[in-house]
């Protein structure tokens, strides 16, 4: 899967999608929760023989609630199965100056 595949995907669930961030201004607020933003920051590829044969993106699906939602959890996490997307919770944490849940979901795309 590319990575202009997984953010279609992650649309389909009917949430925002963002890399990185949402860039608001007085005509487009910033969305309200839950909400969803994708980070690659790096790269886990496969080499063999002194060559990279396969190329993987790290992809980072961070998804912002305003409290524990299980239920938004869910929804996401069964897009990841119902596509065949291998996926770890690598991080889950409550950002006090946005007070906004924060959960991070590791994957790979190519």
């Amino acid at each position: 899967m590319k990575l202009g595949e997984l953010v279609t995907i992650l649309e389909a669930i009917g949430l925002p999608v963002a890399y990185s961030h949402f860039i608001a201004d007085e005509n487009n607020p910033p969305p309200e929760p839950p909400f969803i933003t994708y980070l690659t920051p790096g790269t886990d590829n496969f080499h063999a023989d002194n060559k990279t044969y396969v190329k993987i993106t790290n992809a980072d699906i961070e998804l912002y609630t305003n409290k524990k939602d299980l239920q938004v959890e869910k929804v996401l996490e069964d897009l990841f199965e119902q596509h065949e997307i291998a996926w770890n919770v690598a991080n889950e944490s409550y950002i006090e100056s946005e007070q906004l849940f924060q959960r991070i979901y590791e994957l790979g795309v190519i």
